[in-house]
């Protein structure tokens, strides 16, 4: 099936723009990644800004019992849609990113040195946590219920797809004013690949649930469906505590 591999948000989605926070702390941002149906904790993610640089983020991945199995470091790039990550997997060696220039990236899936292609960057590129920075430029259209097309990179596949962007009739009711998204891939096999629902909320346009295909392999290497459920403000976390995650060895044994 073609959607098994088009893992859209590498999640993602980080939910604060890069230049959002100057202050002297570091802010930590906390989400449940739960199996859509079911509602099973898969795993969680624990994102982190640091506090001084507003150029850098740091997310990672933890087993349900707490363990990191997998981390990404996301920084920022001259195009604010479009910055460059690279993200291991502790479980298996797997390895996927974006790096280079404005104009052209290096793009790698996969666990051999060689598995990267050079890409030029399209006007309406979007890449990993430049999905969030994308929704706040065109917030008004969106509001507007305005289509938006943008071109997504799907690291896997090593390449943009079109997608489109439009608001949908009503949140989840976790907050009385939220705008729902949807993306839903243009192509001719569209309707293979699952829509991804998205809910904001319009006081600070704060991604609050994140619904489609996730970004974290599963046991049997498919992208599961699942619920990405951030916590509604950000908290703030020390330095040290950041190091100690940075430094902290990635878990081999967290299967779901």
């Amino acid at each position: 099936m073609v959607h098994r591999r088009l893992a859209w948000m590498p999640a993602l989605l980080a939910t604060l723009p890069f230049a959002a926070f100057a202050s002297s702390s570091v802010v930590h941002d906390r989400a449940e990644v739960r199996q859509l149906g079911t509602g099973r904790l898969l795993y969680r993610e624990s994102h982190y800004l640091p506090d001084d640089s507003t150029r850098e983020r740091w997310v990672f991945y933890l087993c349900p019992n707490g363990a990191p199995f997998a981390r990404k470091r996301v920084t920022a790039s001259k195009q604010p849609m479009a910055p460059n990550f690279r993200l291991e997997d502790g479980r298996d060696g797997y390895r996927e990113g974006v790096q280079g220039s404005d104009v052209q990236r290096v793009v790698y899936a996969g666990n051999g040195a060689g598995d990267a292609r050079a890409l030029l960057l399209p006007i309406d590129g979007v890449i990993d946590a430049g999905f969030d920075e994308a929704i706040r430029r065109h917030w008004d259209a969106l509001q507007r219920g305005d289509a938006v097309s943008l071109r997504f990179l799907v690291p896997s596949h090593k390449q943009f797809f079109p997608v489109r962007v439009q608001r949908v009739d009503t949140g989840e009711g976790i907050h009385p004013r939220t705008m729902a998204l949807r993306m839903r891939l243009a192509t001719w096999f569209g309707f293979a690949v699952p829509d991804v629902q998205l809910v904001y909320r319009i006081e600070d346009r704060r991604l609050l649930v994140f619904s489609g295909t996730g970004n974290v392999r599963d046991a049997r290497d498919r992208y599961p469906q699942v619920r990405i459920a951030f916590s509604t403000r950000p908290e703030t976390a020390s330095t040290d505590e950041l190091a100690r995650m940075q430094r902290e060895p990635l878990s081999g044994r967290c299967a779901f």
